[in-house]
């Protein structure tokens, strides 16, 4: 399960980023997730509670927002969500789109207290 992995990472950011600001506690810790992602939300929340157990970030909010798969045709310039990993352009029908957003997984803000 790699979403335990992806816990542990965000904890680490979260931690080092309270010390940083000389903060006691993790509040929320706000995730960009993109759609291509392949991580799986509900799994990600129940391992980032157990890895934050005993930690300044135990209790802590985890806010996910997921990010659409959006792709620009590299013929016509149009940005459009990409439904059902299609990535043909439904407007002029060329090749492949090409992706530029959707694959993201970051760290977009912290709240310490």
């Amino acid at each position: 399960m790699h979403e335990m992995a992806l816990a542990e990472g965000i904890l680490d950011i979260a931690l080092k980023t309270a010390e940083e600001n000389e903060a006691k506690r993790v509040a929320r810790v706000k995730l960009l997730v993109g759609e291509m992602a392949g991580v799986e939300c509900e799994s990600l929340r129940f391992c980032f509670a157990a890895v934050t157990k005993g930690t300044a970030a135990e209790g802590a909010e985890l806010e996910i927002e997921r990010v659409p798969l959006i792709g620009r045709c590299p013929l016509c310039g149009k940005e459009q969500q990409v439904e059902r990993y299609s990535f043909l352009c439904p407007s002029c029908r060329s090749g492949a789109l090409e992706i530029i957003s959707g694959r993201e997984l970051r760290v977009e803000s912290l709240e310490v207290d």
